[in-house]
């Protein structure tokens, strides 16, 4: 498979204990409990934006068809809806940035781990992505251990660069499917 067969049809993935599949207006209250929370973004390089403090906004315009992937990620018990994974950025269907966000309740028993393993795993597995990359805000002490655990070296540290819309030192962590076990 390519990227090309997930233009339309973003995939479902599943672990022991969550589904990373695309959002539905379904999930519009679960978003409402965590999305807003200004928490969230501590490191994120921006606050809260007009479609997180109203997530109804993000099911309005009708989705373009895009090789990336923004799903959410829901426990699999009660399908919640607790963070969302994106794969963006894709630069020659060769290369792409990946991106991770949990809900404040849902941070620091594994969810993270769980998540981001398994997108990288499909990433490699499923398409013909031969390298992930991300930055990481040097103060995200629990990124930067969650990408460790899933594979990801730490490349290198850029001095009071821009992330988003923040001004701040980070490092460049990457993963190649060659060193993914």
């Amino acid at each position: 498979m390519s990227l090309e067969d997930y233009i339309h049809n973003k995939p479902v993935i599943e672990t022991g204990r969550l589904i990373l599949r695309p959002l539905v207006s379904s999930d519009i209250m679960a978003l409402k409990e965590w999305m807003p929370d200004k928490s969230v973004y501590t490191y994120w390089g921006k606050g809260p934006g007009k479609s997180e403090k109203n997530p109804e906004l993000l099911f309005e315009k009708e989705e373009k068809p895009t090789k990336s992937f923004h799903l959410g990620i829901a426990e699999k018990v009660s399908d919640n809806v607790i963070g969302d994974i994106w794969v963006y950025l894709i630069e020659n269907d060769r290369m792409a940035q990946i991106a991770i966000r949990l809900s404040k309740l849902a941070q620091g028993i594994g969810y993270g781990t769980e998540a981001l393993s398994a997108m990288t795993r499909f990433c490699f597995e499923n398409t013909e992505l031969k390298r992930l990359w991300t930055k990481v805000d040097i103060r995200n002490i629990a990124s930067c251990k969650i990408l460790e655990k899933c594979g990801y070296t730490k490349e290198g540290l850029i001095r009071q660069g821009k992330m988003v819309n923040t001004w701040c030192d980070y490092y460049i962590y990457g993963v190649l499917d060659s060193d993914f076990v």
